[in-house]
């Protein structure tokens, strides 16, 4: 079976976000699938501003992990190429299936004209960007973005989602797409070191993704400063809007948490690795979420976490490794200090297991590999 995957970004473009890691750990599973050949059509964007690339040792055409990889070089803007234009008919000439990734970016309106053109079944992942939230932006703008999608896109497209969630909301913009519920992977560790904590010393509080309005950190730094002196300590890893964050840094100032609060912003690799290992617990304290990978990772570490409500992971309380509270303050703040009582290692250890049944990449993998098979017979 050969797969296409079309992209307006992918790894190392790890400034994207969530979805760069997301996209780039799937296919990396899907390569070492017996029977899948891979290849990922994509540009060398690195940022929404048009300098901003990949280095030239990366751009062009190059081969990864057991697949091909063309980055097209972007004309204007985040990710608009001419060139990956001239390509992607050929590109989707060749493939059984079209996974495309992105909604509201350059490749898509082409990617679904073509696929409906040439007869090919496609596969789309909106990757949530089909849901709202009360602060969501251009809504006009992306209903007519989307009307276009609808009129473009084949009769047999396939939506994949990571949550049921997700698909009601992704549903109501593309009716006649077919739903494939799959959730987001990530990389679990066959082991990991033994935890020993000083009963004494501060719970390490976890944030880690975009720095966004939606994402509600805001609220997490007002739970952080209604704990004790002492009793807990944030670490925020990432980066994003630059007036939310100068908002963040303004706002632990005024909270006087400057030795209680680190902002250590994009981490990836080992850094991320270690900021796992040293903490206590990940709070996912968004207005909404499509999924969240970072609780998914955390639980991969046996790390308990803290979700909010906009957020899908109310399961969490009936697995035992984590609470699903409302995101203001006050609940952020009771939820922290009831896992600062609790037997956090025995819900490390239930939150492992799920996420090694769930969340592990050759799991997500053969999911993918059936909705193919799936889109390819409804062709």
């Amino acid at each position: 079976m050969r797969i296409l995957h079309v992209t307006p970004s992918f790894f190392p473009a790890t400034r994207f976000g969530g979805p760069i890691f997301s996209t780039y750990g799937l296919c990396n599973a899907l390569a070492a699938s017996p029977g899948i050949e891979i290849r990922v059509l994509t540009t060398d964007t690195s940022g929404r501003e048009s300098a901003q690339r990949l280095e030239p040792r990366v751009a062009g055409a190059r081969s990864l992990n057991g697949y091909a990889i063309r980055y097209c070089r972007k004309s204007v803007g985040a990710d608009f190429s001419l060139p990956m234009l001239a390509v992607l008919p050929s590109a989707i000439r060749w493939a059984d299936v079209v996974h495309l990734t992105g909604v509201y970016s350059s490749p898509t309106l082409p990617t679904l004209a073509f696929c409906r053109i040439l007869r090919r079944p496609i596969v789309w992942s909106p990757r949530g960007a089909l849901q709202r939230w009360q602060g969501s932006t251009r809504p006009a703008l992306k209903a007519v973005w989307e009307g276009a999608c609808r009129l473009t896109s084949p009769s047999s497209m396939v939506l994949h989602v990571t949550t049921d969630e997700e698909g009601k909301a992704s549903k109501s913009r593309m009716p006649n797409a077919a739903l494939a519920v799959i959730p987001n992977g990530v990389d679990c560790p066959a082991s990991l070191p033994g935890k020993s904590r000083d009963p004494m010393a501060p719970l390490h509080v976890l944030y880690m993704g975009r720095i966004h309005p939606i994402k509600a950190i805001d609220n997490l730094l007002r739970a952080i400063a209604r704990s004790a002196p002492g009793a807990a300590r944030l670490l925020i890893c990432g980066e994003g809007d630059a007036r939310y964050t100068a908002r963040l840094l303004e706002l632990a100032r005024e909270l006087a948490l400057e030795d209680r609060v680190e902002f250590a912003g994009h981490v990836e690799g080992e850094r991320k690795r270690e900021a796992f290992l040293r903490a206590d617990v990940l709070v996912l304290p968004s207005h909404s979420e499509n999924f969240g990978v970072a609780a998914a990772e955390a639980l991969a570490y046996g790390v308990p976490v803290i979700a909010a409500r906009g957020t899908p992971w109310k399961e969490l309380e009936t697995r035992g490794c984590g609470l699903w509270t409302e995101n203001t303050p006050e609940a952020l703040a009771a939820a922290i200090q009831s896992l600062a009582r609790a037997d956090r290692a025995a819900m490390g250890a239930k939150g492992r297991e799920w996420a090694r049944e769930a969340f592990a990449w050759p799991v997500i993998a053969s999911k993918m590999v059936a909705v193919y098979a799936e889109s390819m017979a409804r062709c």
